[in-house]
């Protein structure tokens, strides 16, 4: 008798109630994307501003993409022990803080921390939401609401760096590309409480804060060594500094990995990243972030700083990437959802990544736009076709009690990859535009100090042969980001190919292996952790 209401819950929800359901977390997930976009064609303005250099340019970008990574395993562990409706509107409140914080910003460490606080929150965000759709739904249809949350981003991806460049170009400046979130967090936060409505299921409370703490610090070090390495101003590559650094990150993650094997619910569960499907993923996804954050990251500086397009015209430039991650990201999902099949999705998605990130390594201070807009419009779809596809080939493999521990870990790792990205690829960036900006002066007959060429972003008071000459230098260098990135999504593609195929079930749990006719008490706790 009790096997009844228990199963009711996930089955019973008709496709009106979960669209209704994710109302507010979409209203709020749509926020967290908009605020990481649409500071991406405000940030030469912004770096002018602030009087920042590439190197402070990259960390902008790696500040709130560290903090998403180092906080989206927790939020996940939270998610599985507490309240998912709480737990988003509290990331909602943290946003806010941090937007408001980042736009009222004189200086860039005051913006790295705001940026830091951000991070924090959308890493709430993040995990939460795929882990509020592996609670009501079951894999064989979440491709298609996984589509929406796709659309959801796309539209946020491409609403912002228009929305962004629009206010740099008008008389409110560039802190409202900050401030113009905060009402909609404020939205996001009042469709939250009327719409959302998942039960929850009180367990027993046990966070691992000990592994938190190691995680933190041992990937924040690594992190940091990678961004100032090979710098004169900091450190070489080959040093003590670098030597310090380097083994204590190795240390603490070791620590973390011992740490992670004991205590008895971890942060990072081993047991759960080391299944061959979510291990695959995790690898994957980690080369996808570093391709996806570490190119596109850049993208709209090309198109400004190399290309002298506004702003606006940056955003606009940037379309057919978005357009193309949209179309990917909803046509896979829906297809997915109709036949039951992902791993041909996937493969495809990567080749394209692969194919389109290539094509993208061709291009220079003189190409044409409309080639540009092509190579960017392929490896959009390639990104759209990967991203939440990923994280549906994990969820099809755990429990439903263990989902938003599995969906944040994929996240944590992309978003990992992502952190590294741009901090490996913006001193990529940095040093080679110095190194063909040198080149240039000397060329031109220009005298130039030590490495200081490429040092600056403010292009606008510069003397037109040297403006010109630092165009084609971050043009030119943009090419071997892409080409870079191009060689990581290879990894991706090798990942997928291992992963092995299992239909989508069509239950929110897996179900255990007992006699049809053995109902009763072993198939309620399930069904009824499936329900939180």
């Amino acid at each position: 008798m009790s096997s009844q209401p228990a199963a009711a819950p996930p089955l019973a929800m008709t496709h009106r109630q979960i669209m209704e359901a994710l109302t507010g977390l979409l209203a709020a997930f749509f926020t967290a994307i908009l605020s990481s976009t649409i500071v991406a064609n405000a940030l030469p303005t912004i770096m002018s501003d602030l009087h920042g250099t590439q190197t402070d340019f990259a960390w902008v970008i790696t500040a709130a993409l560290l903090a998403n990574a180092v906080t989206t395993p927790i939020w996940g562990k939270l998610s599985d022990l507490f309240n998912k409706k709480i737990l988003v509107q509290l990331s909602i409140v943290i946003f806010v803080a941090g937007s408001v914080m980042a736009g009222l910003s004189e200086t860039i460490p005051l913006l790295l921390t705001a940026r830091v606080i951000q991070g924090v929150a959308m890493g709430g965000l993040t995990a939460l939401a795929q882990s509020i759709i592996g609670t009501m739904i079951p894999p064989r249809d979440r491709g298609k609401y996984s589509g929406y949350m796709g659309a959801v981003m796309a539209v946020g991806t491409a609403g912002g760096p228009l929305l962004g460049g629009f206010i740099v170009d008008s008389p409110l400046g560039w802190r409202w590309t900050f401030f113009v979130c905060v009402p909609l967090a404020v939205v996001a936060l009042i469709l939250l409480q009327i719409t959302l409505k998942i039960e929850h299921i009180k367990r027993h409370v046990k966070i691992d804060w000990l592994g938190s703490i190691l995680l933190t610090s041992g990937v924040s070090l690594l992190l940091i060594w990678v961004s100032f390495a090979g710098n004169p101003v900091y450190y070489d590559w080959i040093s003590w500094q670098s030597a310090a650094m380097v083994g204590g990150g190795v240390v603490l993650l070791a620590l973390l990995v011992l740490v992670e094997s004991k205590v008895e619910q971890p942060i990072i569960p081993l047991k759960i990243i080391s299944e061959r499907t979510t291990a695959l993923a995790i690898l994957a996804s980690v080369a996808v972030g570093i391709a996806m954050f570490g190119s596109t990251t850049f993208l709209g500086q090309y198109f400004q700083v190399a290309r002298g397009a506004t702003p606006t015209e940056a955003g606009l430039l940037t379309l057919p990437m978005i357009a193309g991650n949209l179309t990917g990201s909803v046509v896979s999902g829906l297809l997915i959802s109709r036949t039951g099949k992902w791993k041909g999705y996937l493969i495809g998605g990567s080749v394209l990544l692969v194919g389109g990130l290539g094509l993208a390594g061709t291009m220079d201070h003189t190409t044409e736009l409309w080639q540009a807009g092509i190579f960017t419009a392929i490896l959009g779809v390639g990104l759209g076709m990967l991203m939440q596809n990923l994280v549906l080939a994990v969820q099809n493999t755990v429990r439903a009690s263990d989902i938003g521990t599995a969906s944040a870990s994929v996240a944590f790792f992309r978003s990992v990859g992502g952190a590294i990205g741009v901090s490996v690829l913006g001193a990529i960036l940095s040093n080679r535009v110095s190194q063909l900006a040198t080149q240039g002066l000397a060329a031109a007959g220009i005298p130039v100090s030590g490495g200081s060429a490429g040092a600056s972003m403010d292009l606008a008071d510069m003397p037109a042969p040297i403006r010109d000459i630092m165009r084609a230098a971050y043009g030119d260098a943009t090419a071997e980001i892409f080409l870079i990135s191009a060689v990581v999504a290879v990894v991706a593609l090798v990942s997928i190919l291992f992963i092995k195929e299992r239909p989508l079930r069509r239950t929110v749990d897996i179900q255990p292996d007992i006699q049809p006719d053995a109902e009763s008490e072993s198939a309620t706790p399930e069904l009824a952790s499936a329900s939180r």
